[in-house]
């Protein structure tokens, strides 16, 4: 949780960019969902790929049994704020969960991170991509 807060931090200190650590250099944005349960904004800085206009996340948690907490915010709560470099935005974020769609989303994002491909190594679960698109002003 430290090391996501801090992240966190030095993401907005430095305007989107990520100058330390393992995520130097990576595409990083900040999603801030609200709670499935408790209705509380939660952020999560999240490695990001493009899909044309969209931005995709993948709900790897690392290759965990589960979808990390953000994915089930998501899905009970689809408008988001998203944060990438010095801009901030609503959006919708859309799960792809399965089929052709959900693959190659997931390839693409993995051919980018490869270690994504070991998250989908370490579980049984197929892991949902996730696209955000920007909602009007």
């Amino acid at each position: 949780m430290a090391f996501n807060e801090d992240l966190i931090a030095h993401f907005r200190k430095n305007r989107g960019t990520i100058a330390e650590g393992p995520f130097t250099g990576r595409d990083v944005l900040l999603l801030t969902t609200k709670g499935a349960k408790s209705g509380a904004p939660r952020t999560h800085p999240l490695v990001y790929t493009r899909d044309g206009d969209r931005y995709l996340i993948i709900a790897s948690n690392s290759g965990a049994p589960t979808h990390p907490s953000w994915h089930h915010n998501v899905r009970a709560h689809p408008e988001v704020t998203v944060e990438v470099g010095p801009e901030k935005f609503r959006a919708k974020a859309t799960p792809v969960a399965r089929g052709v769609e959900r693959r190659r989303l997931y390839d693409r994002h993995a051919a980018i991170n490869p270690g994504f491909r070991d998250y989908e190594q370490k579980t049984d679960r197929v892991i949902p991509a996730v696209l955000l698109e920007r909602l009007p002003d």
